[in-house]
């Protein structure tokens, strides 16, 4: 390092940089495989980006809809990437969220119940089924607390207040990572065996936009510096629905919830627009008329609203001249006929990021497959920054 200024050492095996829902999962999973590791958050713990989301995670558990399963979230999913995803992630990810969800609830996770006492699922966008498991309107604070406690019960080292600025490679391996303790500005260095990266997105590269303060790119700088290919990186999730005034609550996300529990989407002269403009891709599993939709919430054999085709259907619109929409909930006398009340909350995640890289199922992924390797001499199959620099994709959601 070109200083002469002393410095901080601590060494583990794995190190996790980012606290968010991923970055928590992942740093559980290793602990568990008996590997030392460390906890790195550029702000204090709990306060990561995971934490504004509100409306739930994807889980095809059929506790309100029985024909619901994995298949057919796998399907929605492919369907709803325009069949770009990345088949076998979106297939792990249908397959697995249910015992995700499952292990959150053995942690401690207060899901919202339904009458029969198992765990409510609401309706969202480009779910065929009411799929999304929920805490009210703050799934992702009861997610991060959650995974927070289980990581402290763990005895798992975590360093807050750490701002990462680069990763240290040994060749054509990456060996660690120096920062700095934001508090003070004192240099750190972390010497580890592999680094996972679940730093979330980049959200705040934009004029307006609810994603945290903390959505600056540093994972994807990160692994650009260290040698990693990106993909993916044209995948920019905008959310179609969000307050534009006034300027006070400009960037809040109105959630995918408020469709989900019955809500329309009208342009400026009342007129339900989506009717409009149902892509030929959507139309013979969408409703083209107001009766036909409304009547979906009760009945799934009827072709879903066009109000709740995947959000990036519903963003373009405004794109093509229907800029200024407002979300508009149902009346008194739809919101008596649903199975629940409405609900607030963005059930995936606030604005741009993607839910996929906070998904306490990805991080269980990574980590353990690090620990399979560990078993095989973790020494000799420290993963470069390739693996593990800026691993994004479009498997699912959990919003």
């Amino acid at each position: 390092m070109a200083t002469n200024e002393s410095y901080e050492t601590h060494e583990y095996d794995v190190l996790v940089i980012g606290a968010g829902g991923a970055g928590l999962r992942a740093a559980i999973e290793a602990s568990a495989a008996g590997v030392k590791t460390a906890l790195v958050c550029k702000s204090l713990l709990g306060k990561a980006h995971t934490v504004m989301a509100e409306g739930g995670i994807a889980a095809a558990m059929g506790n309100v809809w029985k024909e619901d399963n994995w298949q057919v979230h796998f399907r929605d999913t492919m369907r709803g990437g325009k069949m770009l995803n990345n088949w076998r992630m979106a297939q792990l990810h249908a397959m697995e969220s249910p015992d995700r969800v499952l292990e959150l609830e053995e942690w401690g996770a207060l899901f919202d119940r339904t009458k029969n006492g198992l765990i409510s699922q609401r309706d969202f966008g480009g779910h065929r089924y009411a799929r999304l498991a929920h805490v009210g309107d703050r799934t992702g604070l009861e997610l991060i607390r959650t995974l927070q406690q289980h990581a402290v019960h763990k005895g798992l080292d975590v360093h807050m207040e750490c701002n990462v600025q680069r990763l240290l490679k040994d060749g054509d391996r990456v060996c660690g990572a120096v920062g700095y303790w934001r508090p003070s500005g004192k240099l750190v260095v972390f010497k580890c065996k592999a680094v996972i990266l679940a730093t979330g997105s980049l959200g705040k590269a934009w004029k307006y936009t609810s994603n945290s303060w903390e959505s600056t790119g540093d994972g994807i700088t990160l692994g650009l510096d260290a040698g990693a290919e990106l993909i993916d990186m044209e995948c920019i999730q905008f959310h179609p629905t969000g307050m534009v005034w006034p300027p006070s609550v400009r960037g809040i996300l109105v959630t995918e919830g408020v469709r989900g529990d019955g809500g329309t989407l009208k342009n400026s002269e009342g007129v339900r627009f989506m009717f409009n403009y149902i892509p030929e891709y959507f139309k013979s599993e969408t409703a083209d008329n107001e009766k036909e939709a409304d009547a979906w919430y009760e009945d799934k054999k009827n072709r879903r609203t066009p109000d709740l085709l995947p959000r990036d259907e519903v963003a373009r619109v405004g794109e093509r001249g229907e800029a200024r929409l407002a979300a508009r909930a149902g009346d008194q006398r739809h919101r008596q006929r649903r199975r629940r009340p409405a609900a607030e909350g963005d059930a995936q995640d606030r604005g741009e990021q993607d839910r996929e890289h906070e998904h306490p199922e990805h991080g269980f992924r990574l980590a353990d497959q690090l620990a399979a390797a560990g078993e095989r001499e973790l020494d000799e199959r420290v993963p470069d920054a390739r693996r593990v620099g800026s691993l994004r994709h479009r498997a699912g959601s959990c919003r």
